[in-house]
């Protein structure tokens, strides 16, 4: 039986796009079986589906397309050149369609799965490799795919579905999410070692209101909670440089390039002096949130029971 282009398909090449692959998607694997086998029973045997159901799928299949994609001898059958050239695709589609399945299967399993985890880049030096080493005890072979970022970046990785979990500052109330605070970590003021207020273990915060300040970026958690604790001792800070990662800030203090509201350093850095603030009190709240009404898989579930348990005692003292 020669190839025949049929006269009247029902999706022209001309059609919408996503129609199509919605008409076509649900047949691919019984034409790769049929294909397989050349015998619509046979195949329909293996693939254990009536061979009535089969048929008819192929059927639409080719009237769909427009083309014979079969020469037919009775329940035999055979490719045609239109029909080979479509089975290279199909396999490969239904290939990459199985490794994807397996690969979601696989970070969903309960003891090998993986975890989409965000936290800030403060918090990536000791606290989150202390919270894995500890999770792992438990869960040895639990996965992670790890992103640092500042707040906002973050809670947009969930709501995009990039990330399972996040630990975050200042902690978000927003209603497409849920929050959990966990712990709260005091800022110090990081001036220079030869400042003025060097000599000093304790400052209010309005002391340094002539200071120039180096700060994070906008739309960083720690920026926001810089500018509201400098207002609510009564000044603005005048910021002379922003950055997005806080030992690079610290850095510049040692520079002698100005003055930093920060939390504690993993390591001690030589040529600043970290001081008690009094007044305000200065901290920020480090909480965990994640998408509400997102199906936790079961890897995802217990990491978030081991992040809630940790409550009040989730930094390293």
């Amino acid at each position: 039986m020669e190839h025949q282009q049929r006269s009247q398909p029902r999706l022209s090449p001309s059609g919408d796009t996503e129609d199509m692959v919605m008409s076509l998607a649900p047949r691919l694997a019984y034409f790769a079986g049929v294909a397989r086998t050349e015998h619509v029973t046979r195949a329909a045997q293996e693939m254990n589906v009536p061979q009535s159901t089969l048929s008819r799928a192929i059927v639409r299949l080719e009237q769909d397309l427009g083309v014979d994609l079969f020469a037919r001898r009775g329940r035999t059958v055979s490719l045609t050149p239109a029909g080979r050239t479509f089975l290279t695709s199909v396999e490969r589609a239904l290939a990459e369609i199985e490794r994807a399945a397996d690969e979601v299967r696989a970070d969903a399993d309960a003891a090998t799965g993986k975890v989409a985890f965000g936290f800030l880049h403060t918090m990536g030096a000791e606290t989150v490799p202390g919270l894995i080493h500890a999770f792992r005890a438990d869960h040895p072979r639990v996965r992670f795919s790890l992103v640092q970022n500042h707040g906002e970046a973050m809670l947009e990785g969930l709501r995009a579905g990039e990330l399972d979990l996040c630990l975050t500052s200042p902690v978000p109330d927003a209603p497409d999410l849920v929050a959990r605070r966990l712990d709260e970590q005091k800022l110090r003021l990081v001036v220079p070692a030869e400042h003025r207020l060097a000599a000093r273990r304790r400052v209010r915060l309005a002391e340094a209101a002539d200071e120039t300040f180096v700060t994070l970026e906008p739309g960083y958690g720690l920026r926001r909670i810089t500018d509201d604790l400098c207002k609510e001792a009564g000044f603005r800070p005048r910021v002379a440089f922003e950055g997005e990662e806080a030992e690079t800030l610290r850095g510049l203090v040692a520079a002698g390039l100005g003055v930093a509201l920060l939390p504690p350093p993993a390591v001690a850095r030589p040529g600043v002096v970290e001081l008690t603030v009094t007044t305000p009190r200065a901290i920020r709240e480090i909480g965990v949130a994640w998408l509400d009404g997102h199906p936790d898989t079961p890897p995802v579930a217990a990491f978030k029971k081991f992040l809630l348990s940790r409550r009040g005692n989730l930094l390293p003292t």
